[in-house]
Protein backbone atom coordinates (compact mmCIF):
# COMPACT_ATOMS: atom_id res chain seq x y z
CA UNK A 1 0.00 0.00 0.00
CA UNK A 2 1.21 3.86 -0.72
CA UNK A 3 2.13 5.69 1.72
CA UNK A 4 -0.60 8.02 2.16
CA UNK A 5 -0.39 11.97 2.34
CA UNK A 6 -3.77 12.75 2.79
CA UNK A 7 -6.93 11.88 4.68
CA UNK A 8 -10.18 13.38 3.51
CA UNK A 9 -13.26 13.04 5.82
CA UNK A 10 -16.37 13.29 5.81
CA UNK A 11 -18.04 15.30 8.43
CA UNK A 12 -21.81 14.42 9.46
CA UNK A 13 -21.75 10.91 10.28
CA UNK A 14 -18.10 10.37 9.93
CA UNK A 15 -16.55 12.40 12.37
CA UNK A 16 -19.08 14.52 13.94
CA UNK A 17 -22.41 13.43 15.64
CA UNK A 18 -25.07 15.75 15.13
CA UNK A 19 -28.06 13.16 15.30
CA UNK A 20 -28.49 13.64 11.61
CA UNK A 21 -30.56 16.67 12.11
CA UNK A 22 -29.21 18.34 8.70
CA UNK A 23 -31.27 14.84 7.53
CA UNK A 24 -34.23 15.58 9.45
CA UNK A 25 -34.62 18.95 8.39
CA UNK A 26 -34.34 17.98 4.52
CA UNK A 27 -37.70 15.94 5.51
CA UNK A 28 -39.51 18.87 7.80
CA UNK A 29 -38.71 21.29 4.80
CA UNK A 30 -40.25 18.44 2.30
CA UNK A 31 -43.38 18.08 5.04
CA UNK A 32 -43.43 21.54 4.77
CA UNK A 33 -44.51 21.60 1.26
CA UNK A 34 -46.68 18.56 1.29
CA UNK A 35 -44.14 16.03 0.35
CA UNK A 36 -43.92 13.21 3.06
CA UNK A 37 -40.82 10.89 3.07
CA UNK A 38 -39.14 8.57 5.80
CA UNK A 39 -35.92 9.89 7.09
CA UNK A 40 -34.76 6.63 5.15
CA UNK A 41 -35.91 7.63 2.52
CA UNK A 42 -33.92 11.33 2.43
CA UNK A 43 -30.61 9.37 3.46
CA UNK A 44 -30.80 6.77 1.16
CA UNK A 45 -31.20 9.95 -2.37
CA UNK A 46 -29.82 12.28 -0.09
CA UNK A 47 -27.06 11.48 1.96
CA UNK A 48 -23.26 13.15 1.26
CA UNK A 49 -25.04 15.88 -1.41
CA UNK A 50 -24.91 19.32 -1.56
CA UNK A 51 -28.21 20.25 0.22
CA UNK A 52 -29.78 21.34 -3.52
CA UNK A 53 -28.92 18.58 -5.00
CA UNK A 54 -30.54 16.10 -2.16
CA UNK A 55 -33.64 17.99 -2.20
CA UNK A 56 -34.09 17.58 -6.08
CA UNK A 57 -33.12 14.28 -6.37
CA UNK A 58 -34.97 12.93 -2.83
CA UNK A 59 -38.26 14.67 -5.24
CA UNK A 60 -37.58 13.24 -8.09
CA UNK A 61 -37.44 9.71 -6.86
CA UNK A 62 -39.99 10.30 -5.07
CA UNK A 63 -41.97 11.61 -7.77
CA UNK A 64 -46.01 11.22 -7.43
CA UNK A 65 -48.71 13.19 -8.08
CA UNK A 66 -48.04 16.54 -6.68
CA UNK A 67 -44.08 16.36 -6.53
CA UNK A 68 -44.27 17.75 -9.97
CA UNK A 69 -45.15 20.73 -8.78
CA UNK A 70 -42.71 21.66 -6.20
CA UNK A 71 -39.66 24.08 -6.56
CA UNK A 72 -36.78 22.29 -4.98
CA UNK A 73 -35.22 25.53 -4.64
CA UNK A 74 -37.93 27.10 -2.80
CA UNK A 75 -37.95 23.75 -0.37
CA UNK A 76 -33.87 24.93 -0.05
CA UNK A 77 -34.84 27.80 1.08
CA UNK A 78 -36.71 26.47 3.74
CA UNK A 79 -34.42 24.49 4.99
CA UNK A 80 -32.18 26.59 5.36
CA UNK A 81 -33.89 28.56 7.83
CA UNK A 82 -34.95 25.64 9.61
CA UNK A 83 -31.64 24.46 9.93
CA UNK A 84 -30.42 27.82 11.40
CA UNK A 85 -33.21 27.20 14.09
CA UNK A 86 -32.25 23.70 14.87
CA UNK A 87 -28.80 24.32 14.85
CA UNK A 88 -29.21 27.31 17.55
CA UNK A 89 -29.43 24.91 20.30
CA UNK A 90 -28.00 21.65 18.78
CA UNK A 91 -25.50 19.67 21.09
CA UNK A 92 -22.61 18.52 18.37
CA UNK A 93 -19.74 15.78 19.14
CA UNK A 94 -17.16 14.40 18.06
CA UNK A 95 -17.12 10.44 17.50
CA UNK A 96 -14.99 8.58 20.02
CA UNK A 97 -11.84 7.82 19.17
CA UNK A 98 -11.69 11.00 16.35
CA UNK A 99 -9.69 13.95 17.50
CA UNK A 100 -7.28 11.20 18.44
CA UNK A 101 -7.46 9.65 15.17
CA UNK A 102 -6.62 13.35 13.88
CA UNK A 103 -3.59 13.88 16.14
CA UNK A 104 -2.03 10.02 15.23
CA UNK A 105 -2.41 11.23 11.20
CA UNK A 106 -0.93 14.54 11.47
CA UNK A 107 2.35 13.62 13.83
CA UNK A 108 2.59 11.19 11.10
CA UNK A 109 2.57 13.71 8.65
CA UNK A 110 -0.60 12.79 7.44
CA UNK A 111 -2.40 16.19 5.88
CA UNK A 112 -6.14 16.12 7.74
CA UNK A 113 -8.87 17.21 5.42
CA UNK A 114 -12.91 17.95 6.42
CA UNK A 115 -15.15 18.15 3.32
CA UNK A 116 -18.59 18.19 3.20
CA UNK A 117 -21.78 18.49 1.04
CA UNK A 118 -23.04 21.49 3.74
CA UNK A 119 -22.39 25.30 2.07
CA UNK A 120 -19.87 27.15 4.70
CA UNK A 121 -21.91 28.15 6.82
CA UNK A 122 -23.40 25.40 7.83
CA UNK A 123 -19.65 23.68 8.56
CA UNK A 124 -18.45 26.33 10.21
CA UNK A 125 -21.12 26.24 12.74
CA UNK A 126 -20.56 22.81 13.16
CA UNK A 127 -16.45 23.58 13.68
CA UNK A 128 -17.37 26.40 16.23
CA UNK A 129 -19.54 24.01 18.29
CA UNK A 130 -16.59 21.66 18.48
CA UNK A 131 -14.08 24.16 18.49
CA UNK A 132 -11.57 22.80 15.11
CA UNK A 133 -9.80 25.18 13.35
CA UNK A 134 -7.73 24.78 10.35
CA UNK A 135 -3.99 24.67 11.48
CA UNK A 136 -5.16 23.04 14.76
CA UNK A 137 -6.95 19.51 14.90
CA UNK A 138 -7.17 19.59 11.33
CA UNK A 139 -5.45 21.07 7.81
CA UNK A 140 -8.41 22.40 6.17
CA UNK A 141 -11.91 22.51 5.61
CA UNK A 142 -13.39 22.26 2.23
CA UNK A 143 -17.36 22.57 1.48
CA UNK A 144 -20.26 22.61 -1.18
CA UNK A 145 -19.54 26.33 -1.53
CA UNK A 146 -15.78 26.24 -2.61
CA UNK A 147 -16.59 24.02 -6.00
CA UNK A 148 -18.54 24.15 -8.77
CA UNK A 149 -19.41 20.69 -8.56
CA UNK A 150 -20.60 18.63 -5.30
CA UNK A 151 -20.42 14.90 -4.84
CA UNK A 152 -19.85 12.34 -6.35
CA UNK A 153 -17.54 14.51 -8.28
CA UNK A 154 -13.80 14.48 -7.26
CA UNK A 155 -13.73 18.29 -7.09
CA UNK A 156 -12.98 19.05 -3.99
CA UNK A 157 -10.55 16.56 -3.07
CA UNK A 158 -8.82 17.67 -5.97
CA UNK A 159 -8.76 20.94 -4.78
CA UNK A 160 -7.47 19.62 -0.87
CA UNK A 161 -4.71 17.89 -3.14
CA UNK A 162 -3.97 21.22 -4.79
CA UNK A 163 -4.07 22.90 -1.55
CA UNK A 164 -1.21 20.40 -0.55
CA UNK A 165 0.54 20.14 -3.46
CA UNK A 166 0.14 16.21 -3.80
CA UNK A 167 -0.39 15.27 -7.48
CA UNK A 168 -0.60 11.43 -6.80
CA UNK A 169 -4.45 10.76 -6.03
CA UNK A 170 -2.97 7.45 -4.69
CA UNK A 171 -1.29 9.12 -1.77
CA UNK A 172 -5.36 10.04 -0.95
CA UNK A 173 -7.49 8.17 1.37
CA UNK A 174 -10.90 9.14 1.69
CA UNK A 175 -13.71 8.19 4.43
CA UNK A 176 -17.13 8.79 4.67
CA UNK A 177 -20.76 7.47 5.85
CA UNK A 178 -22.41 7.20 2.36
CA UNK A 179 -22.37 5.49 -0.79
CA UNK A 180 -21.40 9.26 -2.21
CA UNK A 181 -18.54 9.58 -0.31
CA UNK A 182 -16.90 6.57 -1.53
CA UNK A 183 -17.83 7.74 -5.13
CA UNK A 184 -16.54 10.53 -4.86
CA UNK A 185 -13.07 8.96 -3.22
CA UNK A 186 -13.07 6.11 -6.52
CA UNK A 187 -13.26 9.34 -8.96
CA UNK A 188 -10.35 10.76 -6.89
CA UNK A 189 -8.78 7.53 -7.72
CA UNK A 190 -7.96 7.47 -4.31
CA UNK A 191 -5.96 4.61 -3.39
CA UNK A 192 -8.07 3.39 -0.25
CA UNK A 193 -11.75 4.69 0.40
CA UNK A 194 -13.39 4.14 3.77
CA UNK A 195 -17.03 3.50 4.14
CA UNK A 196 -18.07 3.85 8.19
CA UNK A 197 -21.26 2.58 10.12
CA UNK A 198 -21.81 5.79 12.19
CA UNK A 199 -24.14 7.85 10.31
CA UNK A 200 -26.73 7.97 6.90
CA UNK A 201 -26.13 4.41 5.43
CA UNK A 202 -26.14 0.54 6.19
CA UNK A 203 -23.82 -1.70 5.83
CA UNK A 204 -25.72 -3.43 2.45
CA UNK A 205 -25.32 0.23 0.73
CA UNK A 206 -22.13 1.01 1.09
CA UNK A 207 -21.14 -2.54 -0.09
CA UNK A 208 -22.67 -1.67 -3.66
CA UNK A 209 -20.20 1.15 -4.00
CA UNK A 210 -17.23 -1.18 -3.06
CA UNK A 211 -14.87 0.92 -0.74
CA UNK A 212 -11.46 -0.35 0.39
CA UNK A 213 -13.16 -1.11 3.95
CA UNK A 214 -16.13 -0.54 5.75
CA UNK A 215 -16.10 0.00 9.56
CA UNK A 216 -18.04 0.56 12.31
CA UNK A 217 -16.17 3.74 13.17
CA UNK A 218 -13.76 5.80 12.32
CA UNK A 219 -11.68 5.52 15.20
CA UNK A 220 -11.01 2.16 13.75
CA UNK A 221 -9.04 3.56 10.96
CA UNK A 222 -5.93 3.69 13.00
CA UNK A 223 -5.58 0.65 13.70
CA UNK A 224 -5.70 -0.59 9.68
CA UNK A 225 -3.36 2.33 8.64
CA UNK A 226 -0.57 1.79 11.59
CA UNK A 227 -0.68 -1.75 12.87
Amino acid sequence: MKDIKLAVFDMAGTTVNEDNVVYKTVRKALSHWGVEVSLDTVLEFGAGKEKYTAIADILEQTMVEGNATVDARAVHEDFKKMLKEAYADLNVTAYDGVEELFWTLKSNGIKVVLNTGYDRKTAQSLLDKLGWEPGNQIDALITADDVVNGRPSSEMIDKAMAMFNISDSSEVLKAGDSVIDIEEGKNANCSITVGVLSGAQTREQLESAQPTYILNSLAALKGILFS
